[in-house]
């Protein structure tokens, strides 16, 4: 009876074997799908986090340029009068011209000439006119334009002693420098 036992025995080994070869090999191709699940996982999740940069990318880059065209468009509503106004400035300086050399300061014409020219300060003024202020301030080149230099001994050197021609800004932004007469 040995051998058959030992026969059984071996016959049910060989069948646990067997079993066991195919269980094995059954968790290997399960370890195997899980591990390709897993990689299609991680470079999904690899995808999505690159699709997510690129959009929070493209979203900064679309503020940006809404930022860029509203500042554009700043611009050309501060500065759509300067043509204009850069043409009426010769107008304004005959007024000025005129106005300085009436020697009847009490004429009805005189006082209708200075309403009308200070009406035109005004209405350019609100639309962002201003003079540059020059006489006895320090010269500078940002504002100021030198077209004659002097020897003085009351003002210090840089001082501007004559403004031939009154300078603007429109803005913030110089249209025209003042052309003035400056102390060395």
């Amino acid at each position: 009876m040995d051998i058959k036992e030992d026969k059984l025995k071996e016959e049910m080994n060989d069948e646990e074997k067997e079993e066991v070869a195919d269980e094995v090999e059954k968790k290997t191709e399960d370890a195997a799908k899980a591990k390709e699940e897993t990689e299609k996982e991680s470079s999904s999740g690899k995808e999505l986090e690159e699709l997510n940069e690129r959009y929070l990318r493209l979203q900064a880059d679309f503020v940006n340029y809404k930022k860029r065209v509203e500042k554009e468009k700043e611009s050309i509503y501060s500065y759509a009068s300067e043509e204009i106004i850069n043409s009426l400035l010769p107008i304004v300086d005959n007024f000025e011209r005129a106005l300085s050399s009436s020697t009847n300061k009490e004429d009805s014409f005189y006082e209708g000439m200075d309403m009308i020219y200070k009406q035109l300060l005004e209405v350019l003024g609100k639309n962002g006119l201003e003079e540059i202020e020059a006489l006895h301030c320090e010269f500078d080149p940002n504002y100021h334009h030198a077209v004659f230099q002097e020897e003085s001994e009351e003002h210090e050197e840089g001082i501007v002693l004559e403004v031939f021609q009154k300078g603007y800004k429109l803005n913030d932004k110089v249209i025209r420098p003042s052309m003035v007469k400056v102390a060395k």
